[in-house]
């Protein structure tokens, strides 16, 4: 039996903590080949963050991660095993470096046992499930929480921009108010990618970004490194 999702006044309160930097889920150690970016020079500056932050939210993360949010979402709320276990190793082959693989893993098992010690006891197959993932859990503790969908997917892109400023800071450097001025520009993008991206089918789900593919697969034997990927 499905969960009926209805309007409730915590569910922005729990969205903030689902996407708050203090969720003990270790994003922090994180940078999603802004580190080789950085390393390469293809990011130097504000406008070269700025620019590899938005294009990556837009073209990537909008295109493959939200529409596959959102399709974890509807298997959450109908309790459809087989669509689960469908999506998450959908996701988990469209990962192209080995340690975006491991990232999304780690972050997916960690979130699996923070919402199991938070009593969503359907969250626990997954802290060992082999295609684990961040997204998968991020559309159960919304389907718990009563998250509606849209909001859901702001703030899982909103979640991912903030890392990736919070790293681009100390990789550039920038100051944090560089890092605020980018992120006044993903709040401007955000809703045009979320709309856009809930409604792609499932044809329509893929993207082409070659420099974080080649990014992170080089990152992973990187000489120094600040962050796992």
């Amino acid at each position: 039996m499905g969960i009926d999702i209805k309007a409730d006044g915590t569910a922005l309160l729990r969205l903030l903590q689902l996407t708050s930097p203090a969720l003990p889920v270790g994003a922090f150690a994180y940078s999603q080949g802004l580190e080789y970016a950085v390393h390469a020079r293809w990011v130097h500056d504000e406008v070269t963050a700025q620019e590899w932050i938005c294009s990556l939210m837009r073209e990537a993360v909008a295109r493959l991660d939200v529409p596959l949010l959102a399709r974890l979402y509807h298997a959450w709320e109908n309790d459809d095993e087989e669509a689960l276990h469908y999506w998450s190793a959908y996701l988990h082959a469209s990962r192209e470096a080995r340690e975006l693989q491991e990232e999304d893993m780690h972050l997916g098992s960690a979130l699996a046992r923070l919402l199991r010690d938070l009593a969503l006891p359907r969250a626990l197959p997954w802290v060992t499930h082999p295609h684990t993932a961040y997204p998968v859990l991020f559309a159960l503790a919304a389907v718990e929480w009563r998250i509606a969908l849209p909001e859901a997917a702001h703030g899982y892109l909103w979640a991912w921009c903030e890392a990736q400023v919070a790293a681009a800071i100390k990789l550039v450097p920038l100051g944090q108010t560089a890092g605020q001025r980018i992120l006044s520009r993903v709040v401007i993008e955000i809703p045009a990618a979320v709309e856009e991206a809930l409604v792609l089918s499932d044809d329509e789900i893929a993207y082409v970004a070659p420099r974080l593919a080649i990014g992170s697969a080089l990152h992973e034997n990187q000489y120094s490194r600040l962050f796992r990927s």
